[in-house]
């Protein structure tokens, strides 16, 4: 008699990833803060803060000068104040921007393997294109989407499913890479898997990231790019 046949096991296909940038894949926050504090200068606003300026990591620009801008009485519109922080940001990220080292490996690692990759970002888009394009990460992450180009920024979950949409895939097999705890809450609201590595180390206790797949509590110092790939390889566990 013979033995049944072995059936055939299809391997799931690779997980689509979605990266912010600010923070998660470049140490952009400095450059972001010294255009905040030039432009805040400039309207009259003296001495701003780097702890003034943690509060908003992982806020849209727009978002956070609209925040700002009431608080220090600037008479001027959002839009100028955007176009001039905007300005400044660029020719600093120009400049200068770091790549975390283990984040430019994973993302190698991801495209090696043909994971689909996008970015969405609560920065502008000619800001997440500048930063890109300085750090070689434009060759693999052709997929882009800026807060600007949705309804509301994190932590809602507009820019994670426009990104989705963007790679043509179903948001419940997305993992998303996020520093902050805005964006891991719009990740959890998009429905998608994350992966947290806080930029500030503060907030590794705030309930968005305990309610990450995978946190590394310690930040960059602690994330590596094969921990983050063997658990996206993972199977995907349902609930109860």
């Amino acid at each position: 008699m013979s033995a049944s046949p072995t059936p055939q096991v299809t391997p799931a296909p690779p997980a689509p990833v979605i990266f912010d940038l600010d923070g998660t894949l470049v140490d952009s926050e400095p450059n972001y803060y010294e255009a905040g504090r030039r432009l805040l200068a400039g309207y009259g606003v003296p001495d701003f803060s780097w702890e003034q300026h943690s509060r908003f990591i992982g806020i849209g620009t727009r978002e956070t000068l609209e925040i700002l801008s009431g608080e220090f009485g600037i008479d001027a519109p959002v839009e100028e104040l955007l176009e001039g922080n905007n300005r400044t940001y660029l020719e600093l990220a120009r400049a200068h921007t770091a790549v975390f080292p283990e984040m430019r490996a994973f993302v190698e690692r991801l495209s090696a393997a043909g994971h689909p990759m996008a970015v969405a970002s609560g920065s502008s888009r000619s800001a997440i294109e500048a930063v890109l394009a300085g750090t070689g990460l434009d060759a693999l992450l052709t997929t882009i989407v800026s807060a600007e180009e949705v309804a509301h920024g994190k932590p809602e979950p507009d820019v994670f499913l426009e990104a989705a949409g963007r790679l043509g895939v179903d948001p419940g097999d997305c993992v998303v890479l996020e520093d902050a705890a805005p964006g891991a809450l719009a990740a959890h609201r998009a429905g998608m898997r994350c992966i947290a590595v806080p930029y500030v180390a503060a907030t590794a206790d705030d309930p968005a990231f305990l309610s990450a797949g995978l946190l590394f509590k310690g930040g960059q110092g602690e994330f590596t790019a094969r921990a983050a790939y063997d658990w996206i390889g993972q199977p995907v566990r349902s609930s109860p």
